[in-house]
């Protein structure tokens, strides 16, 4: 059991081919697309309106998270600054006592 390789067939592998051909039809579908949406060579301009509403749809997909989420990742946030802020300012101490034991200067 210990020796044997587990394999997995092209039905189990969920990735998609990324071959030569396949790039080149994804290349060529793409540029197709683009001629669509062109019209003499510049692109179509589209509303506020309907930039608005695709703002407002890509809203709604949004996990938003729940009160008690915000509240614990808003504390971990705080605790984290506060911990690294401490820390840097005790390493700026220690080298500053190092620097001024070494070369002997006094900082006013």
């Amino acid at each position: 059991m210990a020796g044997k390789k587990k394999t997995v067939s092209k039905k189990q592998n969920n990735r998609p081919n990324k071959g030569g051909a396949d790039l080149a039809r994804a290349a060529a579908a793409s540029t197709a697309s683009n001629k669509k949406q062109t019209q003499g060579g510049q692109k179509k301009r589209t509303g506020i309106l309907t930039y608005l509403r695709g703002v407002r749809q890509e809203f709604s997909k949004v996990v938003w998270p729940t009160r008690e989420e915000l509240v614990t990742d808003t504390i971990v946030v705080f605790a984290t600054v506060i911990f690294f802020s401490l820390a840097f300012w005790l390493i700026d101490t220690g080298f500053l006592a190092a620097l001024k034991g070494i070369l002997g200067i006094t900082l006013s």
